[in-house]
């Protein structure tokens, strides 16, 4: 096994070593371990692909579809893309030049980031929220601006955004928001949307819409950013939440063609393009009806596991809101019980064999909370909510 030369570690990229290892990931590993373990920790959903997605994707196979896609995605996507998108949010976007195809969600991210930052720029990250953003700043020698949300129930107020131009001024390149939230669940209203939108527009900052979550939206009806500043939002969907198709890795981006061109670049310089099965799976997936009955399939029943867990959590004693969208419930630890979550979770999995996410790993305002998924079956949270109940029941309360 070679050994790296040892003054080698001085050449490597330097920001990288800013960047503090992926909590969620690590905690999930630990507690993977441990036996007899309910894991309500990773954002995967537990339902299969729909058939028709699945057909198609050996439908290309059989066909020998084999050859380099465009490196924007294959044109049948992009125009299932973009029907999705004007169908479902009243967004307009040009299959050729405004749309492009990436390796999920994640890659979106990283393409986006990568193609807009200098170093020096500041980002601005409404948290407690998924780590992804902040780590990939930093390895583009930006500077992330964290706003807690926690005091204002997880939603970005005007007030705080202006407050945060005001500080940082031109050095802020662009904001990330991630709605429905991954940990929190909470969403946007049209309302609360048009009043950011209102502030940003009066600034040249670029949005980053993740708007991953967008088809598992509850009580209302998802609205997109990018419908009151669509000349500076590139917003960010795909596959892998509202079809289950995590595996496919098929995200998409869409944004006005100026900025396209160079998320287009960064995206084809780190991997040419997505698989063609994938993306034929991908395709029918979005533009047909079949796909999206399966969708709604899905979200029927994630509303029903939404709504017994948070009853489940509250008896239990914890403070819970009601999340509008995703699947994932953020839940306040007891006042009477250890509020470092990370030592909670870590004693709810070792002694009722239940394992969470640690609200900490979301970065600033997490802390004092824990993120279950219900992305899980019925018969599966049922079992984890009485272990939790029972463990609540006999665990040390503060002062004990």
């Amino acid at each position: 096994m070679p050994m790296m030369k040892e003054s080698l570690s001085q050449r490597l990229n330097q920001d990288l070593a800013k960047i503090q290892p992926n909590e969620i990931r690590a905690f999930d590993a630990k507690v993977s371990t441990m036996p007899d373990m309910i894991k309500l920790t990773l954002g995967e959903p537990d339902f299969d692909v729909p058939e028709v997605a699945k057909a198609a994707a050996i439908a290309s196979i059989t066909a020998n579809d084999s050859h380099y896609a465009p490196g924007n995605g294959s044109v049948a996507l992009r125009e299932a893309a973009t029907d999705f998108l004007a169908d479902r949010y009243g967004l307009t976007y040009d299959a050729d030049t405004e749309v492009v195809i990436t390796i999920g969600a994640t890659e979106a991210i990283y393409a986006t980031l990568t193609a807009v930052l200098n170093p020096g720029d500041k980002v601005l990250i409404p948290t407690p929220t998924f780590p992804l953003y902040d780590a990939i700043t930093l390895m583009n020698g930006g500077e992330p601006v964290y706003l807690d949300t926690s005091a204002t129930r997880f939603v970005l107020t005007p007030a705080q955004l202006r407050a945060a131009i005001a500080e940082h001024g031109d050095a802020i390149k662009a904001i990330v928001l991630n709605y429905p939230s991954n940990p929190t669940g909470v969403t946007y209203s049209a309302a609360e949307l048009k009043a950011l939108a209102t502030v940003l527009a009066e600034t040249d900052i670029i949005v980053i819409a993740d708007e991953i979550y967008s088809e598992l939206v509850y009580e209302t009806t998802h609205v997109s950013i990018a419908t009151y500043l669509p000349g500076q939002t590139l917003l960010l969907n795909g596959v892998s939440k509202s079809h289950a198709m995590t595996g496919y890795r098929i995200g998409f981006i869409a944004g006005p063609a100026g900025l396209m061109r160079t998320v287009g670049m960064t995206h084809q310089l780190v991997v040419t393009s997505p698989s063609n099965p994938a993306m034929a799976a991908a395709t029918v997936a979005l533009g047909t009806q079949a796909g999206h009955e399966a969708t709604l399939a899905m979200k029927a029943q994630y509303a029903a596991r939404r709504d017994f867990v948070v009853e489940q959590m509250r008896t239990a004693g914890f403070e819970v809101e009601t999340p509008g969208g995703a699947f994932y419930v953020f839940a306040k630890i007891p006042a009477t019980h250890n509020q470092d979550d990370r030592e909670f979770a870590l004693a709810l999995a070792e002694n009722a064999h239940v394992a969470v996410i640690p609200g900490s790993a979301f970065g600033q305002g997490g802390a004092g909370y824990l993120r279950l998924s219900y992305a899980t079956s019925l018969a599966t949270l049922t079992e984890a909510m009485q272990r939790i109940k029972t463990y609540m029941q006999t665990a040390m309360t503060v002062g004990e």
